[in-house]
């Protein structure tokens, strides 16, 4: 027997809607993209279907949430041939090589320069294309670091996250004191989810900041120098969007009408990237109750090259030997496919039995 490629988990409210009219592109208010890396990788083709045909025929906006990988596969969403930015970006992301010395990891400075051009040749070139989306409204979530984040450096910089460490394990809200959430969103409608769970600034997107803010959500310390002094954003130090907002666990219920559909990785929703190992915050809660979850069954992904996700680890496993990387991460993608099929097929009918989050 096949085993299936996509599980559905929802919310109480969500199931209730999935059950009773099943799923359709009017429905759907807000679809979040979590940060994680490579793992994003294996969505690729569902967001090809998703952005690429399924939702064509909108015709209310629908907010596109992004943090890290997900604020550049949101970006690219809103590019007019969504499905040709999309399939772009995976071979962008399959075959990124930074200069560096035999035997050692490429500086983190040459991986922002390198990067960052290719995302101002992708997004920044196009950024009123983008920016005029018919229905699509984006919003790209950054870490802005304060007091001893301030401003990237050797010894600041590991000083500042070590405090955020300790500040998140004792409350999450106290890891604003060195890191803020700042949204930087399309200008003709504000984000729609309330951001009161943590400290938090809004910034209007335009030509001069959209791919500075998309590097800087994608800058993952130490890996990417951070972006600083982004242009009409408060001054200071820009980081990846993860730290503050993992897996954007919103307060999504405060929408009130309409789905929130997240295509993700895994079934749970963590916080910030500092919550990883705080299990107790990967429940979901009564803010979820409109999501719709869109996630990989774990017997699928067994599988998989490795019997895993495409991850960060593979970039050590693999080293010099990117070809075969690639290859690997390629086939992935490949297979992920089943992802998109079975999800057209599942919205063709009219009653869905989603699985209760947890």
């Amino acid at each position: 027997m096949t085993v299936p490629a996509l599980q559905v988990f929802a919310g109480p409210r969500a199931r209730v809607h999935l059950r009773e009219r099943g799923l359709r592109p009017a429905d759907v208010r807000v679809i979040p993209a979590a940060a994680g890396g490579p793992k994003g990788l294996i969505l690729n083709p569902l967001d090809r279907f998703l952005f690429g045909q399924w939702l064509r025929e909108l015709t209310a906006p629908v907010h596109l949430l992004g943090a890290s990988i997900g604020a550049w596969r949101m970006a690219s969403a809103c590019l007019p041939d969504a499905d040709a930015a999309l399939a772009q970006l995976a071979q962008d992301y399959l075959h990124q090589t930074y200069p560096h010395a035999p035997g050692r990891p490429p500086a983190a400075r040459d991986v922002s320069r390198v990067f960052g051009t290719m995302l101002d040749e992708r997004l920044g070139r196009r950024s009123a294309e983008l920016l005029a989306h018919p229905q699509f409204r984006l919003h790209v979530f950054t870490s802005r670091g304060r007091r001893l984040l301030a401003r990237d450096g050797r010894v600041r910089t590991p000083l500042g996250y070590a405090g955020a460490f300790a500040a998140n394990a004792l409350a999450r809200r106290a890891m604003g004191g060195l890191l803020e959430r700042v949204v930087f969103s399309d200008p003709r409608t504000p984000l729609p989810v309330p951001t009161h769970d943590y400290r938090t600034q809004h910034v209007a997107l335009g030509a001069d900041n959209l791919s500075a803010s998309v590097l800087a959500s994608c800058s993952i310390p130490f890996w990417l120098q951070a972006v600083q002094d982004i242009p009409r954003a408060p001054r200071g130090a820009y980081w990846d969007g993860g730290i503050t907002d993992y897996h954007l666990h919103l307060d999504y219920a405060a929408l009130g009408e309409g789905l929130v559909l997240y295509p993700h990785f895994q079934r749970s929703l963590v916080p910030g990237w500092l919550d990883k190992a705080l299990r107790h915050r990967h429940r979901a809660s009564a803010r979820l109750a409109n999501v719709v979850v869109l996630a990989p069954h774990p017997e699928w992904v067994a599988t998989l090259p490795g019997a895993k996700l495409p991850d960060r680890s593979d970039f050590k496993a693999y080293g010099e030997d990117v070809a075969a990387r690639a290859g690997a991460w390629g086939r992935a993608i490949a297979e992920s496919r089943r992802l998109a099929d079975e999800f057209a097929a599942l919205v063709e009918r009219g009653s869905i039995d989603a699985q209760p989050l947890v």
